[in-house]
């Protein structure tokens, strides 16, 4: 087959109409050569060119007649020298980093790795066995597509309610969903799944990762997966186990079918990147892509030691932060998902390993001052992992201006302060006041904090109340894996319970920190099924379980019905009030900003603060204090005063409600302990009945209202 020079640039496979451009980025390398197949049955390509342009460390060059659909590989020549932190094997067929759809998944062999598995020498020794007949393959896209009105929603920050969601655990058992489409992209795209979104409020669906990826072998091995996907094979590519027809154009198509509707019913896309590591893992992982392309180019290589990897993440390898080459691919990559793609936003894993250009965290590092600088990724919503598992990693409240944070100090304070434990209601007000600690300190706003209580890694909901220890023993790892401290509580009793007073007190703690949640400042987000009281039987860490274990179930009992339209009805509540939307932080030195009330009704004084075993508190949120904006950036002044009050003693409290200026009485809007006093008057100055471990929400009545009476 002949072949033409073609470009450098774009780097990838580009279909132009009439043949296809691919160029692949390698320094160290000797040699490049590009392998055609005709399908992925094929054991061996039906061609091989070599690559003989070679421009600026890219190997290039242009086939006429090939196009979309077209099966694709490298093979990459140069040394094999480990010690020296280069891994080139020939032998071995590469997935193209820029590859926009995957082919063919892995088939997991020994042939696969750079290395003979087993041998004494182990990564040392060298591996010659063609790994094309279980290597996977890229495929060349066609991009066009009708979007047809297709337009961002665009929602601000300060009316954002994030749902993180897997796509396939989402919608696999939803009984409104035909059976071919669940557990696939075109299943979010049906109005049943729609509806759902609509009717509980969230504005934007956070999809766990959906960049095509691999299951470890070890998993494999044990008749396991890696469910969650966060071992990225292709920075480019969406997932192909989430397409309806196993094609890969078709996969580029649905994906973007799915962002289209979702759209169009007014719901942003936010997708969860791995931009930290890849599927290869340690220097005993497998030869797929970087690795054997330019290993010492793509990778941290521990310093004096290039044969072994530095590792930040756990996962056996970081990705090197410090070559431009790789910034590029990570800015390349989030562009073409925001410009071909039309996601709105990126909730990056591990976003503190992103930041180490040495060893140490760099919070204005260089992969920050790119995105910053980017037109287009600069544009759309930022949310960073703010941790790492290196030392010093745990940078929350430390990134900078455009971006936003999963607040894990939100998560550990509402969680210590429901448990009951001593000396957390300082804690608690601060979290409930956007954390100005946090993000006060450089221009940031009270919605940098991305405020969760849980998410896909730990607990669920329901299991965090229901659980004291994690119950990890399907994972096939002696219940070893996972976090063993996840600030849980039973309630007296550890599982499940047909004991109706522990039933009750489960049902409360859910609905008192959704309730928590979605009354703070900051941007809430949920975790899927949460809202239904999905469990996972106290496994803490089901990134492997494929199953019913990490499904969700959507055939309601009584509670999880009752928790669904708890659930709506505060999501409704903070959409309809500016004032839980703040997007200033308070002053703190005006009585028309926020008080926090002790139970006597009187403004918290200094020494009750620091009172270790306090454990209620009230915040006053009066409505002159909103500042919200509407769609034409006019300010919506005014709205309702409201005060929440939380009692997490375990016995109950008569707490005060204040007379508050041309306020003619308090209605409860929310009361987790007794639903039936919702919409009762409480006269000013008078006593709350507030039980034991529940909050309630009131709201202010305006003299010119009238009153109803208690």
């Amino acid at each position: 087959m002949r072949i033409y020079p073609g470009s450098p640039y774009p780097l990838g496979a580009t279909w132009d109409g009439l043949g296809v451009n691919f160029a692949l980025f390698s320094e160290r390398a000797t040699g490049v050569d590009l392998c055609l197949f005709d399908s992925t049955a094929d054991t061996a390509e039906s061609v091989r060119v070599p690559l003989t342009e070679h421009t600026d460390m890219v190997w290039h060059g242009y086939l006429p007649d090939v196009g979309p659909g077209q099966l694709y590989g490298y093979r990459v020549h140069g040394p094999y020298a480990p010690d020296e932190g280069l891994r080139f094997n020939a032998h071995k067929l590469l997935v193209d980093p820029y590859a926009k759809a995957i082919g063919r998944p892995v088939r997991w062999h020994d042939a696969l790795f750079g290395y003979t598995v087993g041998h004494p020498d182990a990564d040392r020794s060298f591996d010659a066995r063609d790994s094309a007949p279980y290597a996977p393959m890229a495929a060349v896209v066609d991009s066009s597509f009708t979007w047809g009105q297709d337009r961002p929603p665009g929602t601000p920050w300060h009316r954002t309610v994030i749902y993180e969601l897997h796509v396939k655990g989402f919608t696999q058992l939803h009984p409104l969903v035909p059976p071919p489409l669940r557990g696939r992209y075109a299943a979010l795209t049906l109005e049943p799944v729609l509806d759902h979104f609509r009717r509980l409020g969230v504005t934007a669906v956070e999809l766990m990762p959906v960049h095509h990826h691999s299951y470890d072998r070890h998993l494999v091995d044990r008749g396991l997966t890696n469910y969650w996907g966060y071992n990225t094979l292709a920075y480019f590519a969406p997932d192909l186990r989430y397409s309806t027809s196993g094609e890969p154009l078709e996969s580029v198509r649905e994906f973007k079918m799915m962002v289209r509707a979702l759209h169009a019913a007014g719901i942003e896309v936010i997708l969860d990147v791995v931009y930290n590591h890849t599927v290869e893992g340690n220097h005993l992982g497998p030869t797929l892509s970087m690795r054997g392309i330019d290993n010492a180019e793509y990778y941290r290589l521990m310093p004096g030691d290039p044969r072994h990897y530095l590792d930040f993440t756990g996962t056996g390898n970081t990705l090197n932060m410090q070559s431009p080459r790789v910034l590029q691919l990570i800015m390349d990559s989030l562009r073409y998902w925001v410009t071909e793609m039309h996601v709105d936003g990126f909730r990056f894993d591990l976003a503190s390993t992103l930041a180490r250009e040495l060893y140490e965290v760099d919070r204005l590092g260089a992969f920050f001052d790119v995105i910053h600088q980017d037109p287009v990724i600069s544009q759309v919503k930022l949310i960073a992992e703010p941790w790492d598992l290196g030392e010093g990693g745990y940078q929350v409240g430390n990134f900078p201006v455009l971006w936003t944070e999963w607040n894990g100090k939100f998560r550990d304070g509402v969680r210590r302060f429901w448990r009951g434990d001593p000396g957390t209601v300082s804690e608690l007000a601060t979290r409930l006041a956007g954390s100005s600690d946090l993000y006060g300190h450089n221009g940031r706003r009270p919605y940098s904090s991305i405020n969760f209580v849980t998410c896909h890694d730990g607990f669920t909901l329901h299991d965090l109340v229901s659980y004291n220890e994690k119950h990890n023993e399907a994972n096939g790892e002696d219940n070893r894996d996972g976090e063993s401290h996840n600030l849980s509580w039973n309630c007296g009793v550890e599982g499940p319970t047909d004991d109706p007073e522990i039933g009750a007190l489960r049902e409360r703690q859910k609905r008192n920190l959704l309730a928590t949640l979605l009354l703070a400042q900051g941007v809430p987000m949920i975790g899927h099924g949460d809202e239904m009281g999905r469990t996972q039987q106290g496994n803490n860490n089901s990134y492997c379980q494929d199953n019913e274990t990490s499904w969700v179930h959507w055939d309601l009992d009584a509670d999880g019905e009752a928790l669904l339209a708890f659930t709506r009805r505060l999501c409704e509540i903070r959409a309809s009030q500016p004032v839980l939307r703040r997007r200033r932080f308070f002053n703190g030195h005006t009585a028309h900003d926020v008080v926090w009330l002790a139970a006597s009704g009187r403004a918290m004084t200094g020494a009750e603060w620091r009172v270790p075993h306090l454990q209620c508190l009230g915040m006053l949120l009066p409505g002159e204090a909103a500042d919200d904006i509407d769609e034409r950036g006019q300010a919506v002044t005014g709205g309702d005063t409201l005060l929440i009050l939380l009692n997490a003693h375990d016995t109950p409290l008569a707490f005060t409600v204040p007379d508050w200026p041309a306020v003619a009485g308090w209605e409860c809007l929310i009361d987790t302990f007794e639903r039936a006093r919702e919409d009762a008057i409480v006269e000013p100055s008078a006593a709350y009945s507030l039980a034991s471990r529940s909050l309630a929400l009131l709201r202010a009545v305006p003299l010119d209202a009238g009153h109803r009476g208690s």
